[in-house]
Formats: structure tokens, sequence, C-alpha cells
């Protein structure tokens, strides 16, 4: 499934990682009828660094605009693991059945649009492999950002900061989607998240682990709530919310 691509060799690999490694990646989508199709075939065509393979799992949450339907043709055509949630729980909630289901070694986290690139899977993966990292975040702010809002922005700022104060993340992207683990970090923690709250919970929980998160460069097309973005305002409170109750209560 995967293609030769430069990277780290297995010699380089720590000893859970030496043999072939399944990368599974989860993609929680609701209501994306006009982008799946094209996100599906990128995800697909995505290379991979040599020794891995695809595990590409799709959680559909409750769509309503044909998006499940599709998916369902899609999905069989393309051997992609799928599940359908009968109402819209949330995309906390997605990904949390989806990393269940996930069978892989590495969890990469893929969002249903089209504003992050697959194509480079490679370069978050391969802090992994090469055994510095067990914990990879892609930063759209090392990299290229292209469309952001200036409240998108502005919110991005706040959580950054507040994750590097409250947690001494030493990050630059806190609520980047691209987010990438060893199947052992998910495995210790008990996310409960249910909407837009994975990314400060999962931050707040890995550095309360002591772990460090590592960051590559990523690039970043952003899109408009017009254009589908379903992210609000109340959500970013939440996600400081998020930020501050795993710091101060449990």
């Amino acid at each position: 499934m995967s293609q030769p691509e430069a990277g780290a060799s297995a010699s380089h690999r720590p000893a859970a990682l030496a043999d072939t490694v399944r990368v599974s990646i989860v993609i929680p989508i609701y209501n994306e009828i006009q982008h799946v199709e094209e996100l599906l075939q990128r995800v697909i065509r995505a290379p991979l660094p040599e020794g891995c393979e695809k595990e590409i799992i799709v959680i559909d949450d409750g769509s309503t605009d044909g998006t499940t339907q599709l998916l369902k043709k899609l999905c069989a055509q393309q051997l992609i693991r799928f599940h359908e949630s009968i109402l819209n729980f949330g995309k906390g909630t997605a990904l949390r059945i989806g990393i269940r289901m996930a069978t892989g070694q590495i969890i990469l986290v893929q969002d249903g649009d089209l504003e992050y690139d697959p194509n480079e899977y490679a370069k978050l993966i391969e802090p992994i492999l090469a055994g510095q990292a067990d914990v990879v975040y892609g930063s759209r702010f090392l990299g290229r950002v292209d469309g952001m809002m200036l409240p998108n922005l502005l919110a991005n700022k706040i959580l950054t900061f507040s994750a590097n104060a409250l947690y001494g993340a030493g990050i630059t992207d806190e609520a980047t989607a691209y987010k990438v683990f060893r199947r052992e970090v998910l495995d210790g923690i008990q996310l409960e998240c249910k909407r837009f709250e994975f990314c400060p919970e999962v931050t707040a929980k890995v550095r309360k682990l002591g772990m460090r998160i590592h960051e590559v460069p990523i690039t970043y097309n952003g899109r408009t709530t017009a254009q589908g973005k379903k992210i609000r305002w109340r959500d970013g409170v939440e996600a400081l919310y998020t930020l501050l109750r795993y710091r101060f209560g449990k």
C-alpha cells in the first residue's frame, strides 16, 4: 500500500518498530460530500517511508448531506475500514472510535477536509521511526500558512501560548490537526473528548506524562465557514477551558 520514500531505515528504528510498521490514519468526517472523494484519493496516494504500510480508518460522524452513502461506496471499493455513527456525536467522539479501531503501531490523525496535505505524512512519521519522538505535531507556523482568518490565527496563538505556559510544551502550534502518536502513548491515556477538545486534551495529558512533543513544519490551506469550516469561536473557548481544567483539575 505504501510507496518507497527516502526515510529512516529499519536499522535506525526502535526495537518495537523494527519490522513492517503499520500506520493507522484516522479520519473523522462530517458533511464533507464535496471534498471526501478527493481527500481519500490523496490519502491513498500519499507516500510513506520505506517499510511502512497504511491502514485507513474513516469514521462518518452522522453526516446528513449524502457523505455517508458516498463513503460507504468509496470505502468498499478501496478496502478502507469504515464506521458509521447514526448521530453527530462530535469530532472527539469520532476520533476515540477510530483510535479504538486502529491496529497500527503509529496513529496519525487526518482531518476530513483539504486543509492539510497527506503528502507530508512521511516527514510527520520519520521522527517516530528514527526513535527521536513518541509524539509529533505538524506545525503550520513553522511551515506555510495560507488562508487562515485573523480570528482563527489569534485563537491558535492564544491556545499555543496557554499550552506552553501551563504545561511547558515548548511548541508553536497546539491546535494543529496533524498529530501523530506511537500506539503506546494513546493506550496510556484515557481520552474523554467529544467535540474539538481532542487537541488540548491530548496535549495536556501527553505533557503531564512528561513526554516531549516533537514538531515538524507543514503547509496549510485554510477555508472559511462558507466553504465548510466547522470550528466556531465557542470551540476555542472550550479548548482553553480544557487546557485549564486538566492543569488545575483532574
